[in-house]
């Protein structure tokens, strides 16, 4: 009997695992050169500057401390009961190489890589303060981890289980398809798991399945192993970068240098054994393969692929001297800020490939830009700035965190934007299928990564290098930090973001010199952030003002940083006084959706309007003058114990009759939108008439029907999206604008369209609405005309059924030649569900 390849490898390589009995650290080749999986060294070199590490910086902060109350007690909470799919994943894997019967496992390609995230951010709290229970909770996931590796080391339950395939972009085999299946990117974020909590408990059973399994791929991937590819090295990057990152951090805390010559092969790989030839997800600029790494200029595809690249480049590039690596950073980094980042932070516009699109391809309503790409941009500026000690890195970073990241969940901590568009109309379902956040998603990497990233935090507000000491972020907070002449007490007292006012304690341990470094961020200058895409309109810059013990000081400013060089003693304060007026911002005239158009900002947060506090669509605003601030108010908004600054501006608004008011508009932190319900909202706002718009969800002009009408439509749908143009391309409306009945379960429902004058109908097709929760298509329905003043039954073709067919147009024709005025669709919905339509198409007769 012949046996296919996936039955070979279950029956020979899976069986000879499972029999062996020595761990392969001790008898594992590494790569061609023979390196010692157990040799250790010191760094070739590394960042020039030092964080203090978050879990050594003590947080006040009325603004960061509530988020990371929240972090502990509801957000990572939430997070490991909604990847429990993932614990169970993984013992599915554990129960097959046990030996137990394994049903119903359905294959998965990065469900555990989730639960991993959720994981690392909670080691990271246990960091911040003990925690018994919690410490419990990843005791016991780390035992199913450990079960669910097989004796090589071996971690893919897909695979274990043999449900993995092909079919579903995971290969027939182990490391077969590793350009989509996610077999590396999964164990990379379980080191990043392991090393968190080993350095929060010293607790190594998970670092020590992360070490086993590193060995293991170097010796498939680089050395060859026999089970796997014949023998031969797969030499082959992965699709999705973020081993490269985990296994420099493997190497920093073992000091093993196998591990950082493993994420410099991959690096150096990738665009050079491996180029994929297709097209969208399989082009090679989506993952990055399109070039050798160090030769790469622009920023191209998926985007959090490409800042997990850019992130390891500066680890890897700084540890091993690499200036190749760091000269095409600063390229790439420089085609982020002058073409391809919104004003948020935010990157990756495109849809489809979730990543950068052309130049200047900086699209409002229809803006991608994933968190997880916005988290990527953090780590990716920070990095930047510990590499070259120029503060614009950390201005880039700090508006993609207080903008993107933080809009990302909500005030309460349990609710989650995958997708962050600057401008929606509170009906368009643009974020995975809601117009609004969302308590979970499918592939839920993006709620995971903010479970990790938030509690880090803290370790961007201060470094140092030498006697160079750097406040990095500002925030109520203190420390302490050994610099070369000293160790230096530092404590922060401001209500930043919020306010522009911080004031400092300096206490060295004994008098000293050294130099204090306070960044000075580009917001307070001529442009709101680094970069040529954004620049201010108006003339409410002021300058900074500085004071030690009260008396003003004359700093010159170095790569961003106002430097205080002096000898300091025990108690000298500082006052840094940052202007935060409300400025306004205009576009580079090459991104063509923001032509026209201004934005708002106060200090480092990007202002949005909202259709709660503006009694109406956001869209129907105009602001005239480019450069007029006048009469602003900023006041404090609470929201269920929550509070965020707003300002009012004055403005124009067109009428339903397409008159003009003068009118007021609202502003919020772009950060603090859609917590209090579902609406629309406006980032940029027209500096003239023509732009505004009454009603974003109105009727396109060309469409066939001048109005349409409902029995019962939901709050957050809109009867429009029956006649709107916009072609689904799938019955579960997660891409197009929707008509439900919701909440009515039950309930016979109708939807009548008016046309502008009496039309010979050829044909109508009806394009269900049928989602995985309580909308589907109906029991049963029927069509109408309304004909000389009455409603009559639209008398079907011989042939034709009132069809309830997805994803697909179910078409009707009339019996015989049909002129009317109106159309109506009468539809019973199946038991205990709703109904809805996504598109009625109408052809008429020449």
């Amino acid at each position: 009997m012949i046996l296919s390849r996936r039955t070979r490898w279950q029956a020979g390589w899976l069986s000879s695992l499972l029999a062996a009995s020595l761990t392969v650290a001790a008898t594992i080749e590494t790569r061609a050169d023979k390196i010692d999986p157990t040799e250790t060294s010191e760094p070739v070199a590394d960042y020039p500057i030092k964080p203090v590490p978050f879990n050594e910086v003590t947080v006040t902060s009325d603004f960061w401390r509530p988020r990371l109350v929240t972090q502990r007690g509801v957000l990572v909470p939430f997070a490991f009961e909604r990847t429990e799919s993932g614990v169970a994943h993984l013992q599915a894997a554990a129960d097959f190489l046990a030996g137990k019967e394994v049903e119903g496992h359905r294959p998965h390609r990065f469900i555990d890589s989730d639960l991993y995230k959720v994981m690392e951010g909670a080691a990271y709290l246990l960091q911040l303060q003990p925690d018994p229970e919690l410490e419990a909770k990843i005791d016991d996931i780390a035992d199913v981890i450990v079960a669910a590796q097989h004796e090589n080391g071996y971690l893919y339950p897909s695979h274990t289980t043999g449900v993995g395939s092909s079919k579903n972009m995971m290969g027939d085999a182990p490391y077969e398809f590793v350009v989509h299946s996610h077999e590396l990117y999964n164990v990379g974020h379980m080191y990043e798991a392991a090393i968190a909590y080993y350095q929060a408990t010293g607790k190594d059973k998970l670092l020590r399945v992360a070490e086993r399994s590193a060995q293991h791929i170097n010796q498939v991937f680089f050395a060859g192993d026999p089970n796997y590819n014949d023998g031969q090295p797969i030499e082959q990057a992965p699709g999705h970068q973020e081993i490269e990152l985990a296994l420099v951090k493997l190497y920093r805390v073992t000091g093993k240098k196998l591990y950082l010559d493993m994420a410099r092969r991959f690096l150096d790989i990738r665009g050079v054994t491996y180029v994929p030839d297709g097209e969208g997800v399989m082009a090679p600029t989506y993952a990055q393969q399109h070039a050798p790494v160090a030769r790469q200029r622009e920023a191209v595809g998926h985007a959090v692929r490409a800042t997990y690249l850019y992130s390891a480049m500066a680890d890897v590039g700084t540890l091993t001297g690499r200036t190749d690596y760091k000269q095409a950073l600063e390229r790439i980094w420089g085609n982020i800020v002058d073409t391809r980042m919104h004003i948020t932070g935010g990157l990756g516009a495109v849809h489809g490939i979730e990543g950068f699109g052309p130049k200047y391809l900086l699209p409002n309503k229809d803006a991608f830009n994933e968190t997880c790409a916005a988290v990527g941009n953090v780590l990716f500026n920070y990095r930047m700035f510990l590499l070259n000690k120029d503060a614009k890195y950390l201005d880039v970073a700090e508006v993609a965190l207080l903008n993107n990241v933080l809009a990302a969940v909500n005030l309460e901590g349990n609710r989650f934007f995958y997708v962050n568009p600057l401008e929606a109309d509170g009906k368009y379902p643009f974020n995975h299928g809601t117009p609004g956040r969302a308590p979970w998603f499918g592939t839920a990497c993006c709620p995971s990564n903010m479970a990790r990233l938030l509690p880090q935090v803290p370790g961007m507000t201060y470094a140092h290098s030498g006697d160079d000491l750097y406040v990095t972020f500002y925030a109520a907070s203190r420390t302490a930090v050994a610099l070369d002449s000293a160790e230096v007490a530092i404590q922060q007292h401001t209500n930043y973001p919020n306010d522009g006012t911080i004031d400092l304690q300096i206490s060295p341990d004994d008098p000293a010199r050294f130099r204090l470094m306070l960044r000075i961020p580009t917001w307070t200058g001529h442009q709101f952030v680094p970069g040529d895409l954004y620049r201010y309109t108006d003339e409410n810059a002021g300058e900074f003002q500085l004071t030690v013990n009260s008396e003003p000081v004359a700093a010159k400013l170095e790569n961003g940083f106002a430097v205080i060089d002096r000898t300091w003693k025990a108690g000298d304060q500082i006052n840094l006084r940052l202007p935060m007026p409300l400025r306004t911002s205009e576009c580079n005239s090459a991104v063509e959706e923001n032509r026209g158009r201004v934005a708002f900002t106060r200090g480092p947060f990007v202002l949005c309007a909202e259709e709660v506090d503006n009694g109406g669509a956001t869209q129907r605003f105009y602001v005239e003058s480019k450069s007029s601030t006048a009469s602003i108010e900023i006041s404090e908004a609470q929201f269920e114990m929550k509070s965020f600054i707003q300002a009012t501006v004055p403005a124009k608004a067109v009428t339903e009759d397409w008159g003009v008011d003068e009118a007021q508009i609202v502003l919020t932190p772009y950060y603090a939108w859609n917590n209090r319900g579902v609406g629309s909202m406006t980032v940029w706002f027209p500096t003239h008439r023509g732009l505004a718009v009454f009603d974003p969800s109105a009727l396109p002009e060309e469409s066939v029907f001048s109005r349409i009408t409902a029995s019962h439509t939901y709050e957050q749908d809109t009867i429009s999206a029956v006649g709107d143009n916009h072609e689904p391309r799938w019955s579960t409306g997660k891409k197009v604008a929707r008509w439900s009945s919701r909440p009515q379960t039950g309930t016979t429902q109708w939807v009548e369209g008016q046309l502008s004058e009496p039309r010979t109908i050829r044909s109508i097709g009806l394009y269900w609405f049928q989602d995985q929760e309580d909308v589907r298509v109906p029991a049963e329905w029927s069509l109408e005309v309304h004909q000389d003043g009455e409603w009559r039954p639209f008398e079907l073709y011989v042939t034709d059924e009132y069809g309830v067919r997805v994803n697909q147009y179910n078409v009707v024709h009339p019996a015989k030649p049909l002129t009317c005025d109106a159309i109506r669709v009468v539809m019973s919905p199946q038991e205990e569900s709703c109904v809805g339509i996504l598109e009625m198409d109408v052809t008429f007769e020449e």
